[in-house]
């Protein structure tokens, strides 16, 4: 039987089907290396197999999105210890070794290489029920949005390819009446047949709001254009199919929007999340799901550095002070700092006063931005840290008690 080590580390190649795990020892030399299947009784018998070799084992992977889900989950439930090193790293630390082989296996054995050699590398947290569920809801909601994007140009290539007039009238991506309107009426010859009160009728049984303006904008586009373009009726069909989907694919955004908004009011400080300006349960569902565990982030500047806020220097000789953006942070985190800092600068108020002092200053509107961004980092995790909402008025201290 082969001797324990006393510390090993084991690199783990996360893939959908498979993982490849690789245990080394201190001196860099590989003591077990094979191939698992994502499957729970796979994992669970590498596992044991790698604690069957070494006392104390320091585990790390490439990937901590789903495919690693079920086997980060194994770990913690084991008392394991697992590291993040990103693919960057990885391929980075490849290139320092023998050969040009690119396998899963020598991808573990690097990973494995890293771990031993760094002792810097995030620790890999498994997540809470409720964060792991934002998540997915958030993730869910952002992929119907992005469909919604997509079929809202087509629908608008399609419409203008043979009724420009009518595709210049309205704003699709946010007029539910338009898409209403299109669903039983998209061609001028049919809205003029029709006429602008019983067209008005048709789209108030159907719960239109603006239902004399918009029959009226359609009707006078109709008029504008009487020519019959090629292929309109087929053209019609299509786009009377992308308006209906539209619309359904609009209600199960807003049945989304409600069930984030109630997941994410269950979050313990999810009243303080949304007192901040700008800040509302939608944004507050992002921020929860990108950062994860909030009390995990030690002082403000940490949470900015995550979100990509904290500059890098890259100085070299007599260059100084020449700062850049980092390039590993969370893009998630930092769109949601970024898109309520924006809508919370267009209201009077703090964030906007603010942001016109940066402006007189000589700024230009990203770096206001991006300043104002900043400092609302700072209030948000000041008032997480005194578990307190945010108020326009600061906290009234209590006066000195007076000695004799």
């Amino acid at each position: 039987m082969k001797q324990r080590i006393a510390l090993g580390w084991a690199g783990i190649d996360v893939g959908k089907g498979h993982h490849w795990i690789c245990l080394i020892d201190e001196a860099g030399t590989t003591v077990w290396s094979t191939k698992v299947v994502n499957d729970e009784a796979a994992i669970l018998d590498a596992i044991a197999g790698v604690l069957g070799h070494a006392d104390e084992v320091v585990w790390g992977v490439d990937v901590t999105g789903t495919m690693s889900g079920l086997l980060l989950a194994l770990l913690a439930a084991h008392g394991q210890r697992v590291r993040y090193v990103p693919g960057r790293t990885v391929n980075q630390m490849a290139s320092a070794y023998r050969g040009e082989a690119k396998t899963d296996a020598r991808d573990a054995y690097v990973i494995a290489e890293t771990l031993r050699h760094r002792g810097d590398l995030q620790d890999v947290e498994v997540a809470t029920s409720l964060v792991t569920e934002l998540r997915l809801l958030v993730t869910h909601r952002t992929d119907l949005v992005g469909d919604r994007v997509r079929m809202v140009n087509r629908l608008r290539d399609v419409l203008s390819g043979y009724f420009p007039a009518l595709e210049r009238s309205f704003d699709y991506a946010h007029s539910r009446g338009a898409l209403v309107l299109l669903t039983g009426y998209q061609t001028p010859h049919a809205i003029r047949r029709t006429g602008q009160s019983r067209l008005r009728a048709w789209l108030v049984k159907r719960k239109v709001r603006s239902a004399d303006q918009i029959a009226a904008a359609a009707l006078g586009a109709a008029k504008a254009q009487q020519t019959v373009v090629p292929g309109q009726d087929v053209a019609a069909s299509i786009v009377a199919d992308l308006a209906a989907q539209l619309l359904a694919i609009g209600a199960r955004i807003s049945d989304l929007e409600a069930r984030i908004t109630t997941t994410f009011r269950t979050h313990p400080q999810a009243e303080i999340i949304e007192s901040l300006p700008g800040m509302g349960p939608i944004l507050g569902a992002e921020l929860v799901a990108a950062a994860g565990d909030l009390a995990a982030y030690a002082n403000a500047g940490r949470l900015a550095s995550a979100a990509g806020l904290v500059p890098v220097p890259r100085d070299s000789g007599r260059r100084t002070g020449n700062l850049h953006r980092p390039m590993r942070y969370s893009r998630k985190l930092r769109r949601v700092f970024y898109l309520s800092a924006s809508a919370a600068m267009m209201r009077q108020g703090p964030n906007r006063d603010y942001y016109l002092k940066k402006r007189g200053q000589g700024h230009g509107h990203v770096q206001a931005l991006i300043a104002l961004v900043r400092r609302r980092v700072d209030v948000l995790w000041a008032l997480l840290r005194d578990n307190r909402p945010f108020e326009l008025a600061p906290p009234s201290r209590e006066p000195m008690a007076q000695t004799a």
